[in-house]
Parts: C-alpha cells; structure tokens; sequence
C-alpha cells in the first residue's frame, strides 16, 4: 500500500498538500499533527472525513513518535511542513525554534536512515535563509546569511538535508520557498493580517460602526510572494525527479508590504491615502471616500514600532529558473491575483 506522511498538517502547506496529493495521486495520506486540548483543524475542513486521509499523532521534538511513525506506516514519501513558522517569535523561543526546524529534520531523517531508507524525504526551507543578501535575485548558490533565528534554524536543516543524502544515500531535499500565502495563512503573518484587518475595517464602515486601524511594521520590507497552492506542486515535482537536488521556488517579483497594503484595501473598494513619515506614518481614507461613505474613523494603518523586527530582512527576491525549466514548474497566481483571493475570502467570512 502506497504511503505518504505530512507533518505540519493542520498549517497552510500540509493543507494545500494533503488537498493536493489526494486529488493528484491515489496514495493513503497520514497528516502527523501534536496532541493539542483543543484542536484546530479549520484548514482541514476540505479532507478531514476523506477515507485516503487519516491523522496520526506524533511532533518533530520527540525522537521516539517519529521513529514510530517511520517504522510503523513505512512511508514512499515524508514531507515536513511541521515547523515553528513564525519569523517574529523566533527571538523569543529560539531554542525551540532550532529544536523544531533544525533538530526536527536530523530526527527525521534519522528515522528514515534507521527504518526505511528508500523513503524520498522533503524539508521545507526559506527565503529567510538568506537573509542580509549579498545579490539579488537570489538563486539556490546564494551564500547563508540568516538573520533571525528562524532563518539560522533552516539553514541547519539544508546543511542537514545534504549531509544525509550523502553520507547515506538517500533521496532527500531542500526546497528553498520564499514567501508564499493563502486562504489557509496564518492569522499573525502580515500578509493575512492586512487581508482579515480590510475585511474587518470593510465590514465596520457598511455597518457605519467605527474602527482600529491595522498596526503594522517596517512598510518598505520588500518579498517576493506566491500562493502556496502553487508551491505544492512544486514540492511534489521535487520529490519526483530521478536524482535529488534542492531548488529555489518564488514567482521572481519582489512587492513591498505598503504595496499589498494599498491592493488590499483597494479590493475591498476602499481609498487611502499615506501621510506622515517613519514611525509617524498613517494610511487614512482619502478624503473623496469620507464624503462618499463617512466612516466613523478614519485610520486603516498605523505604524507600530513593536513589529519591527531586531534585525530587518529589507529585500528577498527569488531566482526560480532551474525549477521551471528542469521540473516544468510554473506558478499560475499572479501577486495582483493573490491579493485578491485573500481578501475575498475573509470578506466573505462570517
């Protein structure tokens, strides 16, 4: 019986993948997910009662879960999307940020060395690699130079990654993603905290109630983003070449989060306007749309200095050219496109 296990399930990628795999292959999908009092499976919704899908416990912390996982299920694939994803809090818990991301993939690989070595492995790494850049774009040769702990922790893992597959043989890679979003994002990453921030300020002015702003950091950081949706598939063709090898996934754009702000809210058919500079800077409605819709405020955006980061990533922009020609990848999500799905979607949400 043919096997793959997803760690990270419950977050934006294990979702988008079991979503994919189950539509794409006829294999049985295992969804590891850490023992929680109160669950939250809202990504899961899709495939949760889906007889090719079932959730197994396990967490990339304890050696002795992922060992059974391995030896029990006997996976074709292992793909680890479980992680402590979130840059910013990575200062606060950066022990446990390596322990998850870096020291989760050595147990891992580990198991499958020990147990079933002709498992194919994937470790999901970052843009946040590279961190204070040296050119741009960066492609997969572009040197380590993380600035935050996350970033560090997932350039252990590529290290990781490639120790294994050569020291043993085994089929194993690094897939290099810059920053990708979705429905299924996170509520404390920016992009869907400006998207869930419009659709609520959106609500508040039809409802002629008044509102906060969003509060928001470093407005000039620039990313280069994707739709995860789109990023699976690029996972999947990785794993699937006949030899193994890392590759950078991005959609070769860089847009800074002033200019997704500004879309955002456009979507969401409201006008603003910038004012102010620095920490002083504002994103209040233009006053063409105070006359037309007198909302009871007038603030959609606040800079806030708590959510700026101790060492700022100014610029990533992605080189993804090997993996379109050689894996046939091509991302079908446009920036403009991603912005709008996004705030579509909250402002549909009750």
């Amino acid at each position: 019986m043919n096997n793959i296990v997803i760690t990270g399930v419950t977050g934006q990628d294990g979702a988008n993948m079991v979503e994919y795999l189950l539509e794409k292959t006829s294999y049985n999908i295992h969804g590891v997910a850490r023992r929680a009092s109160n669950p939250n499976y809202v990504n899961c919704q899709k495939f949760i009662d889906n007889p090719r899908f079932k959730f197994v416990y396990g967490d990339l912390s304890d050696a002795v879960s992922i060992d059974g996982i391995v030896q029990s299920i006997k996976p074709d694939y292992f793909i680890n999307f479980g992680a402590q994803s979130f840059v910013g809090c990575s200062w606060d818990i950066p022990l446990q940020t390596f322990d998850a991301n870096a020291t989760g993939v050595a147990r891992c690989l580990e198991a499958i060395r020990r147990f079933h070595p002709a498992c194919r492995f994937y470790s999901a790494g970052s843009s946040e690699e590279f961190g204070d850049v040296d050119y741009s774009p960066q492609d997969i040769q572009h040197p380590i130079r993380a600035r935050s702990p996350y970033g560090a922790s997932k350039a252990a893992a590529r290290h990781l990654v490639k120790v294994y597959r050569e020291s043993y043989s085994l089929y194993a890679v690094h897939g290099i993603l810059f920053n990708h979003e979705g429905t299924k994002r996170g509520e404390e990453f920016v992009t869907r905290k400006i998207s869930k921030g419009v659709a609520r300020i959106s609500k508040a002015i039809n409802n002629h109630k008044p509102f906060d702003p969003i509060n928001l950091g470093n407005l000039d950081s620039k990313r280069d983003w994707s739709d995860s949706e789109d990023f699976v598939d690029g996972v999947w063709k990785m794993l699937n070449q006949t030899t193994p090898k890392d590759y950078v996934l991005s959609s070769n754009e860089t847009h800074s989060i002033r200019e997704f702000v500004e879309l955002a809210f456009s979507e969401a058919g409201i006008e603003g306007v910038w004012h102010g500079s620095g920490l002083n800077e504002e994103y209040s409605v233009s006053t063409k749309y105070a006359i037309s819709k007198e909302p009871l405020s007038s603030i959609l955006v606040r800079v806030n200095e708590k959510f700026y980061r101790p060492a700022e990533v100014d610029l990533l922009l992605g080189d993804s050219s090997p993996a379109r020609e050689e894996l046939g990848w091509q991302p079908k999500t446009s920036f403009n496109q991603l912005v709008k799905k996004m705030v579509e979607h909250d402002l549909n949400l009750p």
